[in-house]
């Protein structure tokens, strides 16, 4: 696919310039999981979300055909009023019964349209609201490997800009029965007038039918080519707009600009080929129309001339041409709402389709809050890909209210650990136990409910400093709010803010510093009340005063709970029970600070990097550590 489209896009601009070519960024066009072809299962997944308004689909239907038969009727009526209502001798009354048949059809014909048009927008958009529900709960439970490596604004692009292909494809699909029922009609009531007149105006049709051959595997590439790139473009916004104080810090605007400049031209090319595509039939069908009339008003004519044919005949027939070619000029239009609806339906139902690697055994457990809050890492080995282990054959067990600090060089493998006692990931090999029983025999309500973690970059919601204390627990008062805030050092700033606690945070606590945002996260860990708490990297971005307090704080916190700690700033866990160290996914040693110290190995000389001067340090200790660290 991304082949394709570059063989689409021209090397120079109609301005002359060469269209910028990106050579930092997401270049991805086709997805890992996204992007298949056209699928004919769509339809019945689609139908699953419409199966419960049946019943509104089925009247709108009957609306439809109604209306249908009403077009057909018309003309029939006024060949009729021709040729009888102004026959000689005629006292009027066939006249007068053709106005009232055709107010009655002009009535029905607006009941009809009215009551398909009413049911069919509501059904449209109870569908919509279902499949955004079922996106959005799906997504809420898909492993965390799945949002690892896919792009926030492509999901934002399946979740608005194809479920509003959807919407219109829905809006339109039942006329498009309509449309079919119509265009048969009139060809079964042509060849009923006049058969030999009726297959004069069908002689047209093979041309179209040659027309559509072509059309029909270009359009679709068109439209699922405009699609993919529109989600490209999507995705560099969406990042673009995440990271705009790390464009702005690192002065990346331009660049920046010139990367999604590249996709949005990209995208831009690939829409004006759809537009294309969906628009060069209505001009051919047009051309077919005119050809059609003229042969019927040129052969009909010369019948009528010689009394072979009655007027009222001849008028139907002009009326039924126009209308014959209204239903392929719709369909037409039709077909490519219908490749748009088929290929944001493809990437909808894909979507849905991501598998859910953590899920609940159907025998699971549901994990009591009197459990003693034990954990302990059985001989695991994990990796985020399982060809490249992260840890490995790793075991210990904190024991419960025993507080334990992970410590080790970056990509040691201590923030794995602390996913996996959550159950974020599937371990490979071994077990890890919460509670005396295995992660994977528990159900995940029940695992998260008793614990609470505190990571290091803390995200906020949109809503009250009260709203998201209490995040963990809904059901906690402001009394339990308002004591947590004052037990890690946070009630004095949220008291300033212009409503207290009722004070509004902006997206992902915008409004506040990185450190009173740590301290709300903090504070909503106490509110939770789990048994076990994860500290990873919480301090990190927190002044010395700061985590002084936390300190003090964390003495009442870890009250009766396990505690798991992860701190570069090595001060924060001396205090620790026992210190645990990892060093390329594996256990080096482990013991208090002051046992670690004495040994002189690896945590010693990282403690002595953090907090004594290099000055101080002898050269060949400093080597020693940084090659440790590094390998």
């Amino acid at each position: 696919m991304a082949e394709e489209l570059e063989t689409e896009r021209p090397d120079v601009r109609e301005d002359g310039r060469r269209p910028p070519r990106a050579v930092v960024g997401s270049q991805r066009v086709e997805e890992e999981i996204f992007g298949k072809v056209f699928d004919s299962n769509i339809v019945k997944r689609i139908w699953a979300f419409v199966h419960p308004y049946r019943r509104d689909v089925i009247l709108s239907v009957m609306s439809v055909l109604v209306f249908t038969g009403m077009q057909l009727l018309i003309p029939l009526i006024i060949r009729y009023a021709i040729d009888h209502g102004m026959q000689q001798g005629d006292n009027g009354s066939a006249l007068t019964f053709s106005i009232i048949a055709f107010l009655i059809a002009i009535l029905v014909n607006y009941g009809a349209s009215y009551f398909q048009e009413t049911l069919v927008g509501g059904v449209a958009e109870n569908v919509l609201f279902d499949i955004r529900k079922a996106m959005f709960s799906h997504l809420q439970r898909v492993s965390l490997s799945f949002m690892d490596k896919t792009e926030v604004g492509r999901l934002m692009s399946r979740l608005q800009g194809d479920v509003n292909s959807m919407q219109e494809f829905l809006e339109t699909c039942v006329l498009s029965v309509g449309d079919i029922f119509l265009l048969f009609g009139i060809v079964f009531v042509m060849l009923y007038l006049d058969f030999k007149l009726g297959l004069l105006t069908l002689s047209v049709l093979p041309v179209l039918f040659v027309v559509r051959l072509f059309w029909l595997p270009l359009a679709r590439k068109s439209f699922m080519a405009a699609h993919e790139t529109n989600s490209v473009a999507n995705g560099a916004l969406a990042e673009a707009i995440h990271g705009v104080r790390a464009v702005q810090s690192m002065d990346r605007q331009e660049v920046n600009f010139t990367l999604y400049d590249d996709k949005a031209h990209a995208n831009l090319l690939t829409h004006l080929t759809a537009a294309r595509y969906a628009q060069i039939m209505v001009p051919i069908v047009d051309t077919l129309t005119g050809i059609a009339m003229a042969l019927v008003i040129v052969v009909g004519g010369a019948r009528v001339l010689n009394q072979a044919l009655d007027v009222g005949v001849l008028v139907a027939f002009l009326f039924y041409i126009q209308r014959f070619f209204d239903p392929i000029r719709s369909l037409t239009l039709q077909y490519s709402v219908m490749q748009r609806a088929m290929a944001s339906g493809q990437r909808l139902t894909d979507v849905l389709d991501v598998p859910i690697e953590i899920k609940d055994a159907p025998d699971a457990k549901v994990l009591s809050p009197d459990m003693d809050g034990s954990v302990e890492f059985r001989d695991v080995v994990f990796g985020y890909n399982p060809k490249h282990p992260v840890l490995k054959h790793v075991s210990f067990r904190v024991n419960p209210g025993e507080t334990v600090a992970l410590v080790g060089p970056t990509g040691s493998g201590k923030s794995s650990c602390m996913s996996l006692i959550h159950r974020f990931y599937e371990v490979q090999e071994g077990q890890v136990v919460v509670g005396g029983h295995d992660v994977r025999e528990l159900t995940q309500d029940s695992l998260g409910q008793q614990i609470a973690m505190v990571l290091q970059e803390p995200f906020l919601f949109t809503g009250t400093v009260f709203e998201n204390i209490r995040y963990h627990k809904t059901e906690a008062t402001r009394e339990q709010v308002i004591e947590a805030a004052k037990a890690v050092g946070a009630h004095d700033f949220i008291m300033r803010l212009p409503q207290g606690y009722d004070s509004v945070l902006g997206e992902r606590g915008g409004n506040l510093s990185l450190g009173q945002r740590q301290l709300l996260s903090f504070a909503r860990a106490l509110v939770a009340d789990a048994k076990i708490l994860v500290l990873d990297e919480a301090t990190a971005n927190i002044d010395s005063y700061t985590e002084m307090l936390i300190q003090k704080a964390l003495v009442k916190l870890l009250e009766n709970r396990t505690g798991l700690v992860i701190a570069h700033r090595l001060a924060t866990i001396r205090e620790a029970d026992r210190i645990i160290v990892l060093q390329n996914g594996e256990i080096v040693e482990s013991g208090n600070h002051q046992q670690l110290m004495k040994n002189g190995k690896l945590y010693s000389k990282l403690y002595n990097l953090n907090y004594a001067s290099f000055d101080d340090i002898p050269e060949d200790v400093l080597e020693e550590t940084v090659t440790e660290s590094a390998t």
